[in-house]
């Protein structure tokens, strides 16, 4: 690996490869028998799928879905409120190089709400109930235009901001972009938009052509959550994301457990076969940082190496000559 400064990220290509698409079939075998268990297990299902419809009746609800339903009108009540009032801000988290992890690779914008207490909400609190909302969409616009806005005034920092496959036919969010990317011919090659990967799967065609389109103008793309997905390889090949970060279930004492070694080595290889920068999220140990480091991690996100904050250090500085 080339010599990194901060804000740097390895020059990143794709080789093209193509893999053979991948099937797992994950079933249970009882003395033998694959067709009777299969058959049973599926006459066991349907059995309850014809008493839950029997024990519900028309326009009726469950006591838990109901209380999921309120819990999410209020979640988006709240959200809503704090976009109206402006309590919207990002929080930055460093991502850092294996090889030296005193060295910042770029940073990841993650939305919070701030509450009328003052208090920080993280995106995890509220985003299952505003993902398929309008509200959902607003949130894109406003991540993507705080991280456009502090890519403009801090030059010497590189940023991923999230995003939803949905904001990709959004002309708000496509018209913020625009704007942002025309603005200062270096902010596409400092900004990197990270999507989930349940959320690229929605539409995949549409996330491969959008794509194409902006890595033209340099911009990076980091797919989110790898392996806690339901990718297929038949899709992924066609993608060409520039980094992968591997979930963070997979990381959590990876020192100590074999069976997260072996996944997140599996994971590791067909990012780096296909030139992408791998990065493991969730690194919160020293052991579990040593061991990625062993095995060829290139870089590094978890609160080892820093919680995410609203006042990163390099705004802080322009904060205070601005004083």
């Amino acid at each position: 690996m080339a010599p990194v400064t901060e804000g740097e990220v390895p020059k990143i290509g794709t080789t093209g490869r193509i893999l053979p698409a991948l099937y797992v079939c994950v079933g249970i075998v009882r003395n033998g028998q694959l067709g009777a268990s299969a058959q049973n297990g599926m006459g066991a299902w349907q059995h309850m799928a014809d008493i839950s419809r029997l024990d519900r009746q028309p326009g009726s609800e469950s006591p838990l879905a109901a209380a999921v339903t309120a819990r999410d009108k209020e979640t988006l009540a709240m959200v809503r409120q704090a976009v109206q009032d402006k309590r919207m801000r990002l929080a930055y988290q460093p991502i850092v190089l294996a090889a030296d992890s005193s060295r910042v690779a770029f940073y990841e914008g993650l939305m919070r709400v701030i509450d009328t207490t003052g208090r920080v909400i993280p995106a995890r609190d509220f985003i299952h109930a505003i993902e398929t909302d309008e509200l959902g969409r607003e949130i894109d616009c406003l991540a993507l235009n705080i991280g456009l806005t502090a890519l403009a005034r801090f030059p010497q920092v590189r940023l991923s901001v999230n995003m939803s496959a949905r904001s990709v036919g959004y002309p708000r969010w496509m018209k913020i972009l625009r704007k942002g990317l025309a603005a200062d011919k270096t902010i596409g090659e400092r900004l990197i938009l990270e999507i989930s990967e349940s959320s690229a799967m929605l539409i995949p065609e549409l996330v491969v052509a959008f794509m194409d389109d902006l890595q033209n103008q340099g911009v990076c793309f980091a797919l989110d959550d790898f392996g806690a997905g339901q990718t297929t390889f038949r899709h992924f090949r066609n993608f060409f994301f520039d980094m992968v970060k591997i979930d963070g279930q997979f990381i959590r004492n990876i020192h100590s457990d074999p069976d997260n070694q072996a996944l997140t080595r599996a994971l590791m290889a067909i990012g780096q076969n296909l030139d992408m920068l791998t990065i493991a999220a969730s690194v919160e140990t020293k052991e579990d940082a040593e061991w990625l480091q062993s095995a060829g991690i290139d870089c590094m996100q978890g609160f080892l190496f820093g919680a995410p904050t609203v006042r990163p250090s390099w705004a802080e500085g322009r904060a205070a000559q601005a004083g």
